[in-house]
């Protein structure tokens, strides 16, 4: 029978939605906002970039742009101003998901932009943290604002930091390191002493601070690393279905706090603060509200890692014990 134009329009549909959901890393770690908004903006972006032969660091460059700029606006009092500083920073959002959501269409992923895709957030949030300090001082606050300000600024790097890598955590363990951006200090240390101050100077700059930046991650999930050094030497062609479904039941509710302490609910707020130009709350914001989130977070991230850790040890499921 031939194929009607109806069932044409369905198959093209479908194929349209599968392509759109393997541009996704994972719904455990998605969030709905990014579902229902960031996502399919930035689906619409990267397919554009494909066409065009766009790679991504260049979409994550640009977006660095927009998040700095929209900073820069927040430090106005007036009200338009900010609002086109909201919209620049929901842009510079899209095309960060735009970047990654197009390395996965088209497998163009490396370690620079994997680092590229880290930095941009901070870019933007230095730009807002200095913007919203200067306008502090405007408004009247003295130079203890730079206080709150650095540590709202610090507080913003760890939980930002904590979430990615239970995030990627949680996509190793449910689809491997193919499907995971999970890196640890000892080969990022082996990849940095093999660069060379004369001949790779930038990229050995970038280097120290992602290692850096991931022996932090490290510090902070001592019981974490006992299990993914436990995991990586045991299994090292593939983890066991039953290790892989029972991680993922008790990971899973954990994520929706690395998304509470990440882009959409800090960023809500601080729209919401400038409104009612209230600015200075958004510090207060972070230090007070969201370090408690991350400490849970942290903590029960810890508990299910050791709990799985004392399970391979003891050998009491043999259901782990083999693939």
């Amino acid at each position: 029978m031939a194929t009607t134009t109806t069932e044409k329009s369905e198959l093209k549909s479908e194929a349209s939605d599968s392509a759109f959901q393997n541009s996704l890393k994972s719904r455990d770690t998605e969030e709905q906002i990014d579902i229902w908004f960031y996502r399919p903006i930035g689906y619409q972006i990267a397919l554009f970039c494909a066409k065009v032969g766009i790679r991504p660091n260049p979409v994550t460059i640009v977006s660095i742009f927009f998040g700095v700029g929209a900073g820069i606006l927040f430090y106005s009092q007036e009200l338009w101003v900010n609002v086109i500083g909201m919209l620049s920073l929901v842009f510079a959002n899209s095309l960060d998901s735009a970047d990654g959501q197009l390395a996965r269409m088209t497998n163009d992923k490396s370690r620079l932009g994997r680092i590229l895709d880290g930095a941009a957030g901070d870019f933007w949030f230095i730009a807002i943290h200095v913007a919203l300090c200067l306008r502090g001082m405007n408004e009247g606050w003295t130079a203890w604002i730079w206080v709150w300000g650095v540590l709202a600024g610090a507080s913003h790097v760890v939980q930002s930091a904590m979430a990615d890598y239970y995030r990627n955590v949680h996509l190793f363990f449910i689809k491997g390191t193919s499907g995971s951006e999970l890196d640890n200090s000892r080969e990022l240390q082996a990849e940095y002493d093999r660069l060379s101050w004369t001949s790779n100077l930038g990229m050995k700059f970038v280097a120290r601070f992602y290692l850096n930046y991931t022996k932090m991650q490290e510090q902070f999930s001592p019981n974490l690393q006992k299990l993914l050094w436990l995991v990586r030497d045991r299994f090292r062609n593939g983890l066991p279905e039953k290790l892989v479904t029972d991680f993922r039941a008790q990971n899973r509710p954990l994520m929706k706090y690395t998304n509470i302490v990440q882009f959409n609910t800090r960023v809500l707020f601080l729209f919401l603060w400038l409104f009612i130009d209230q600015s200075w709350i958004y510090f207060f914001f972070d230090i007070f509200i969201l370090n408690p989130i991350l400490i849970y977070m942290v903590n029960g991230q810890e508990k299910v890692s050791k709990h799985f850790h004392q399970e391979l040890i003891s050998g009491k499921n043999n259901e782990y014990q083999s693939i």
